[in-house]
């Protein structure tokens, strides 16, 4: 069966390859801003902040869903690349099952120390029981976004990344349902949230694990895994850069939460949920075309094909410049109506995320650079350098800007802070690019 990935692209070509997946992203980031304006106009402004509160949940759940996918991901297309089929498979269902296995760890432990966790992550009294409700219920369901988290890469890896936006739409769509009916025609609050989110989880989770299971003719499907322990450790230090980053999202969103709490108290955690919220939204189309062409440069690595690698690079630094820019503009013109899903033009909540929002609007000139870095290097199985990539972009440099831009200029430094963390990191991204451009011949 002809593989997908051993096309050779043009720019156009490329764009409707990674189109499904940037697409998938950006559908799977309006989803999950869906609770949020659900809660912010029906439940309230504490039970916004309360998301963002646990939200360093969700971020270590998912980096350890795309350390899997990603890591994995770039295995199984080099596998493919060199002729592997079988191993392909085998390494494919071996990640799955891994996967699976590891929501069901989380199930129980989140169970149990549910509490603590809460309370670990700085919740105010006011804030307790909204955080109560909305995570107990997410860790239920654990497994089933691990899963669904993984098939999303590797329906790209098996060259039907249509499906994939198919089944994401599906479960965008599930979850705007139920969390209307859980949220405002049956009133169950920030339970009916969480509900909502998960069942939008675990539809496209299910139904990709019949596909894989019972398809039999694709490139890739569950087959017996073969316990292979390098693979799983290849898996996790090759995906270890997109682990780091939602890591680094789970600590760096604590750290706003409390520096806000400082700062303006419950409101401020509002205003910077609907920022980041509206941050995911605007980077998911780079994390969707990196993660699209991240299996493509994978398979021309493994088939040692060096012109395809120099003009995928090529390419993809132009579509990136150009939806960089698109998308500071797009942050600047609809910032209003952005913020006024979340809230009224007349609150005072309203008043400080916009001012916010436009600050922080400069990161994405730069943040799309260095997703892709970071994304190729992954591609090439070199995770020390994506790792690294990520680690100094969303940790060391954002920790940094976090601790002295606020004391240096107040409650701007905390909305710039993302901004200078993106510019420190760009220079970082450029170095590692040029100092390994004869290894993997790209340029």
């Amino acid at each position: 069966m002809k593989n997908n990935l051993a096309q050779n692209f043009n720019i156009v070509s490329l764009i409707k390859f990674t189109a499904p997946t940037a697409i998938m992203l950006v559908f799977m980031s309006l989803y999950q801003m869906v609770d949020a304006i659900f809660i912010s106009n029906f439940v309230g402004e504490n039970a916004l902040s309360a998301i963002n509160i646990v939200y360093p949940i969700p971020s270590i759940i998912i980096a350890i869903s795309i350390m899997f996918a990603t890591g994995g991901g770039a295995i199984v297309a080099i596998n493919m690349g060199e002729g592997k089929d079988r191993e392909a498979k085998e390494n494919f269902s071996l990640i799955v099952y891994t996967g699976l296995l590891v929501g069901l760890i989380a199930v129980v432990f989140g169970s149990i120390f549910i509490s603590e966790i809460i309370n670990l992550l700085g919740a105010t009294e006011v804030l307790y029981d909204y955080c109560y409700e909305y995570l107990f219920i997410y860790i239920l369901f654990c497994p089933l976004s691990i899963i669904q988290m993984l098939f999303q890469t590797f329906f790209v890896t098996a060259g039907k990344p249509h499906l994939g936006l198919f089944l994401t739409i599906l479960g965008g769509v599930s979850n705007i349902f139920f969390d209307y009916l859980f949220i405002v025609e049956i009133p169950l609050g920030m339970a009916g949230a969480a509900i909502g989110t998960s069942i939008g989880y675990a539809i496209p989770a299910i139904i990709s694990i019949l596909y894989f299971a019972f398809k039999r003719n694709g490139t890739i499907y569950l087959v017996k895994p073969k316990l292979r322990l390098r693979v799983l450790r290849n898996a996790c230090l090759n995906g270890s850069s997109e682990m780091v980053t939602n890591l680094a999202v789970a600590i760096t969103t604590f750290l706003f939460n409390q520096i806000m709490l400082i700062y303006m108290g419950e409101s401020g955690v509002a205003a910077i949920t609907i920022v980041l919220y509206a941050q995911f939204l605007l980077t998911s189309v780079f994390m969707g075309f990196s993660g699209g062409v991240a299996p493509i440069i994978s398979y021309n690595y493994g088939y040692g094909n060096k012109e395809q690698l120099k003009s995928l690079f090529k390419m993809s630094m132009l579509i990136i410049s150009f939806f960089s820019l698109l998308m500071f503009l797009i942050s600047i013109v609809f910032a209003k109506p952005i913020i006024m899903v979340f809230t009224s033009a007349e609150s005072y909540l309203f008043e400080i995320t916009y001012h916010g929002f436009i600050l922080f609007a400069i990161s994405y000139l730069f943040t799309g650079f260095n997703i892709f870095a970071s994304s190729m290097f992954t591609a090439f199985s070199d995770g020390k350098v994506s790792a690294a990539i990520s680690f100094v972009r969303t940790f060391v440099f954002l920790v940094i800007s976090l601790i002295f831009l606020p004391m240096m200029i107040g409650v701007d430094g905390i909305w710039l802070s993302v901004p200078l963390a993106e510019v420190l990191s760009i220079i970082v991204s450029v170095r590692f690019i040029f100092s390994n451009k004869s290894k993997y011949c790209y340029l």
